[in-house]
């Protein structure tokens, strides 16, 4: 079986998430989102909000799962049973980023990192711009799935 792990804090869940996780079911027999847990970052969404807005968005696809880890993310893969971690890039600091990652994990383990593009009309949103916009009150709906909504 092809197990991926698609690693985030997920806080919101974005379009830009769910447009690499929807193409990556096309690569996987299984993907497990897991959202990080990281005791020393403030979030905007609780863990039980960030999980419901996942669950709901893919509870009719039967290769989703979505859990939740603490620590390293190769040693959630090895718990897991995953080979591969996906990861979207939506720009070259993107790259620069993830790459590095990537050769850490590789040098800490046998798991393949797998990067898909997100689609163009996706590729500038990230969570931190959407928490931004709810913030400020604006009209965050065209940049998350419909199961993300705070009012």
């Amino acid at each position: 079986m092809r197990r991926a792990i698609f690693p985030g804090s997920f806080d919101p869940l974005t379009l830009g998430h769910s447009d690499i996780i929807q193409r990556g079911i096309t690569l996987f027999d299984e993907i497990i989102i897991a959202i990080g847990v990281n005791a020393d970052k403030k979030y905007m969404f609780s863990l039980e909000e960030r999980m419901k807005f996942i669950v709901e968005a893919f509870k009719d696809e039967p290769k989703i799962k979505v859990l939740t880890y603490e620590g390293l993310t190769v040693d959630f893969c090895k718990k897991v049973g995953a080979d591969f971690i996906l990861r979207g890039l939506r720009n070259p600091g993107d790259f620069e980023f993830e790459k590095a990652i990537a050769h850490t994990n590789r040098k800490l383990s046998e798991i393949e990192t797998v990067f898909l593009l997100t689609s163009s009309g996706k590729s500038y949103i990230s969570s931190s711009i959407v928490r931004d916009v709810i913030r400020n009150g604006g009209d965050y709906t065209s940049l998350v799935p419909d199961t993300v909504r705070t009012l």
